[in-house]
């Protein structure tokens, strides 16, 4: 499990500008999450969190997919989605009970 995790992760994350504002971006974003409850200044905590969160989507449309959430959410509503990037070699499905593709052409 942690290494489909990990395989599909490298796969969705191989534009270095996307890793950078990742680097970024989650810790900003885990941060605000956890801000939430230690500061008495929710203000700071949520410009961490949405911030946090813009870095990230920036990032996946540099890459040129969906970032995870949204993959989650067109999922559950029946919707297309991009898990990978432009780059044939990296468009795989790793959703083996699925019998349709998760990728966008």
């Amino acid at each position: 499990m942690i290494q489909r995790f990990l395989r599909n992760y490298l796969l969705r994350h191989q534009n270095r500008s996307n890793q950078v504002l990742h680097l970024i971006g989650v810790p900003l974003a885990f941060g605000g999450f956890i801000g939430f409850g230690l500061t008495e200044e929710p203000l700071i905590a949520g410009i961490a969190l949405i911030s946090g969160y813009a870095l990230q989507f920036w990032g996946h449309f540099l890459e040129q997919n969906d970032a995870g959430e949204l993959i989650l959410i067109k999922r559950m509503l029946g919707k297309p989605y991009t898990r990978f990037g432009p780059n044939p070699q990296n468009r795989l499905n790793f959703d083996q009970s699925s019998k349709k593709s998760s990728c966008n052409d």
